[in-house]
């Protein structure tokens, strides 16, 4: 179960790692994603809130290789989830994004929550999915949007 655990956790960190990737990549004039204009400070309050929430998904593929899903469940609400939503001081953003980032950035919090609950159960397989739900969201905000 652990060697299993262990593969998840490495196709997730590779799926991340291939995203990240893939938006480096993309930062030129063929960029056909939105760019979402934010006065600087913004701009950098946002990065600093994704380079937290890649932070915590590692934490949280950690806890859960490590069979810790109460520890992985805690990160998720109070890092990601919607109980983190007063913690990022970002709520002033949301006016400035279009509608398709604000619904992405709900569902990665809601889909965060959803995890810390599956996490809370103990069933570690049943978690994994709910985890891909909150790096989906990621993966379709970054795929549609930029803000540089």
């Amino acid at each position: 179960m652990k060697d299993k655990l262990n593969v998840l956790k490495l196709i997730l960190l590779f799926s991340v790692f291939s995203m990240s990737t893939n938006v480096t990549a993309n930062m030129s004039n063929n960029d056909s994603r939105e760019l979402v204009k934010f006065p600087e400070m913004m701009q950098q309050h946002m990065m600093a809130n994704m380079r937290d929430h890649v932070a915590a998904l590692n934490e949280i593929l950690e806890f859960m290789g490590n069979n810790e899903p109460d520890k992985a469940a805690d990160v998720a609400e109070n890092r990601l989830g919607m109980s983190s939503l007063d913690n990022h001081g970002a709520s002033h953003m949301a006016s400035m994004m279009p509608k398709g980032m604000q619904a992405a950035g709900t569902a990665m919090h809601r889909a965060a929550s959803r995890f810390a609950l599956k996490a809370q159960e103990g069933d570690l397989l049943p978690a994994y999915k709910a985890l891909s739900d909150i790096t989906a969201a990621c993966v379709s905000c970054h795929t549609a949007y930029r803000i540089r």
